[in-house]
Parts: C-alpha cells; structure tokens; sequence
C-alpha cells in the first residue's frame, strides 16, 4: 500500500472571496491528491471553531496560522502512515490539538488534511472516492446519487435583506433520475428568474447564487415558486415538493421570531402554526431549522403535529456533533439530519454522526457551506454514504455546478456499471 510521502497547505479564497485552505498531499507511488475546505456564513455556535489570524489582513479572516499548523505541525506526523487508516490520522490530529473544539489547529486545518487522506486512500487503491467510502464505510448497500434539495431563492444572512428566511427550495421527486432532476432545477430556475423580470421584481443573486428578490412576505415566495412550476408545465405534489432552510435562530429576537409576515413577531406556538399552514397551502415537505437550537418544546411540537409526513431537519440544532445528535435523537426533535464535516472537523466524527443517525431511521442530508471552492469531494462523498438528500444550493455558479458536474458524471457511471455489456447479452435475433 501506498504511504504518505508528503503534505502541504496554502491559503486560498472561497467563493466570497475570504480565505480558507486547500491542502495537497503527495503518494511515494508518484500519485498527487488536493482538496479544499468549504466554509460557513451562518456558523451555529456548537460548531468546531475555524482557527482565523486577526489583524488588519485580509479584514482578519486569513488562515496563514492554521496553513502553519498543517505545514509545521500535521505535516510531519503524517508522513509515512498509510491513508487509508482515516480514523487512525484524525485521532492523532485530535489529540495534537488538545481542546473539545479544534480551537488550537482550527477545524480548517485539521479537516483539510482529514479529508485530503480520503481522496489519498481512494487513489492508493485506485477506485472512484464515492465506491471507496461505500466499501470502507458499509454505510449504504446500494450506490445511487441522492435526490437532489435545490435552494432556487435566498434570504437572512444568504440575501441582501430582502426575506427572513434563509433559503426556499425546490425538491424534485425521488422518482426522478438525477440528470432528470438537475434538468428540472436548471428549467425552473431560468423560469423563476424571467417571472421576476416581467413582474419588475430584483431577480439579483445572493450569497449562493440563488435569487433575492423584494417581496412583501415569505410566503410570497411560494406563489412565485408555484407560477414557475405551472409555466415549465410541472405538477407540484407530483414532480416535486417545496422545502425551507428557515435559519430560525437568525430571525429570533426578543423572544419572538420575526418575519415580515406579521408585524409584532411569532410566538414559538404561532410559528408552529405558521410552518403547518405553508405545508397545507403550498406542499412544502422539508423544514430545516425551524426553531433556534434552544426551544426544543416547539421542536417537538412541530415533529409530533407533522413528522410523520414531513421531514423536520436540525442542521445548526445537531451541528454534526455525536452528542448533540444523541440528544436530538432521545428527545424526538427532528427526523432529520444535515452533515456538514466542517461542522465537526474530521471525516472519521462525521461518519460516526451519520451512522447514529442512521440507527435511529434518521434520513441525512449532505450539505454544502455558503463559502464554498470548486472541490467536489462532497459531491463523492454523499453518494458513499448513502445519504438521502444533497443540497449544494442553485444549478448556478461555479463552486455550485462544480458539485452538480461531479454527480452527473457518478450517476453516468452509475448507469454504465448497471448496464449489461453486449456480449453478455442473449442473441435474440430470429
């Protein structure tokens, strides 16, 4: 087997232009293996901490400490091991860094080089990343690419002050092949920026590539996504469903939940009520974040009032983190999860938050983060595990399409490997 022969880091921009890291590593069989680390906007306070220099460069939000980390201080102790010993590399560089939350490495350096070996161990053994998580995992018995959760308008922290929400998205059906399903999203989302055109409407984009547009309410944002179906001759309920990634704890203040919906604020009890009725009127079936982390009464609320139909998803509730999870899981809060390894800052702890979740019948959601690179090892890594869901925003952008490109060529290969070769079909030929 092949061993690491060498490793390093540099600081690169993301895709709002702030830094974070790419790190490359070298085989000793000649083999040359690079990632790069996606990195949040709307960063939940259970989440591994990002380790950023301060100062006056690069408005403080550098990463050349936590590149020394990897250079100077990772580097030297991984040279030689065996890449595909992942849990082996992310508890030594667990241990290295000493504290509960990465703080002293930064979760950046430590997950670039966690995910770096990955990519390392899939090209030692010469098989695609997403059949060699599969293989090493177990995770998942059948390779497929998950259905597809695309994220067509932006607000609060993803928007330009134009929604509270965060993001409203379109789910295609899980009948749907993923070219099908990608299709769909490109169509829709072309749709939905000619609606705002003619209606005079901002159909500028924000964070993510999704459109921002200045809208009276949230919930007008539902009969914009409902002409734009109708218009690309869609039937809703039977092509696809609505979702919302509400970001709850961002629109919280005070002790309400403020949308521009209501003039005085929501109550946790109204707002449970709120979520109910989009689901009656426009179908939406995925509610991501609803509440802030802390009002677990109205988590369980909404799970027992709609659970059973609807997925209820904790991103910033779990933060990818195995206790936050167990405890989401033994009080029934979501049915849901969304995996960002960012979150948590090795590979090796977020699988073992995907296989808790998946103990407990939880679906998962493999997600991108609103910086985001043109590395598509997310893209791989989703199909590997199984997840049920990917949402790595609008078919726009470039950090975005990268990902949308990556499992459309897994999906084709997919369909190849499933296709009999011609001369181990039959002659039927009469």
């Amino acid at each position: 087997m092949a061993k690491i022969k060498g490793l390093w880091a540099r600081e690169i921009l993301d895709s709002r232009g702030i830094p974070t890291i790419e790190a490359t590593l070298w085989l000793d069989n000649g083999g040359i293996v690079a990632t790069s680390i996606a990195t949040g906007t709307s960063i939940g306070k259970y989440e591994a901490v990002e380790l950023r220099d301060g100062g006056e460069r690069m408005m403080g939000l550098g990463v050349l400490q936590a590149v020394a980390n990897v250079n100077q201080i990772i580097a030297p102790k991984v040279v030689g091991l065996d890449p595909t010993e992942q849990a082996k590399i992310d508890q030594m560089m667990i241990e290295l860094d000493g504290t509960n939350n990465k703080k002293h490495l930064g979760a950046n350096a430590i997950l670039a080089v966690s995910q770096v070996v990955m990519k390392a161990a899939a090209l030692a053994i010469g098989k695609p990343l997403y059949y060699y998580v599969k293989e090493k995992y177990q995770l998942t018995n059948f390779l497929r690419v998950p259905n597809a959760v695309y994220t067509l308008i932006s607000g609060g922290e993803h928007g330009a002050d134009n929604l509270d929400i965060q993001g409203f998205q379109i789910i295609p059906a899980s009948y749907l092949e993923f070219d099908q399903s990608l299709d769909m999203a490109v169509n829709l989302f072309h749709q939905l920026e000619k609606i705002l055109i003619n209606k005079k409407v901002s159909h500028s984009v924000g964070l993510i590539g999704s459109f921002t547009p200045n809208l009276f309410s949230n919930t007008d944002v539902f009969d914009l996504l409902v002409e734009a179906v109708k218009t690309a001759n869609y039937t809703l309920t039977q092509d696809l469903f609505f979702g919302i990634d509400a970001a709850a704890s961002s629109f919280f203040v005070n002790g309400k939940y403020h949308l521009r919906d209501k003039t005085d604020g929501f109550s946790g009890e109204e707002m449970v009520n709120y979520y109910k009725k989009i689901k009656d009127l426009y179908h939406v079936f995925y509610f991501e974040d609803p509440f802030r982390e802390a009002d677990q009464k109205n988590w369980q609320e909404l799970m027992e009032d709609i659970g059973d139909s609807t997925r209820i998803i904790s991103d910033s509730l779990t933060a990818t983190n195995l206790k936050r999870t167990q405890e989401a899981i033994d009080k029934k809060l979501a049915n849901t999860i969304v995996i960002k390894p960012n979150q948590v800052g090795t590979i090796s702890e977020t699988i073992a938050v995907i296989k808790l979740a998946k103990s407990a019948n939880w679906q998962t959601v493999v997600s991108h983060r609103s910086g985001g690179t043109n590395d598509d090892f997310i893209a791989d890594f989703a199909v590997g595990i199984g997840a049920n869901y990917i949402k790595f925003g609008p078919p726009n952008r470039g950090e975005r399409v990268a990902k949308y490109n990556r499992l459309l060529m897994i999906h084709n290969e997919l369909k190849q490997a499933q296709t009999p070769s011609p001369t181990n079909q039959s002659n039927t030929a009469t």
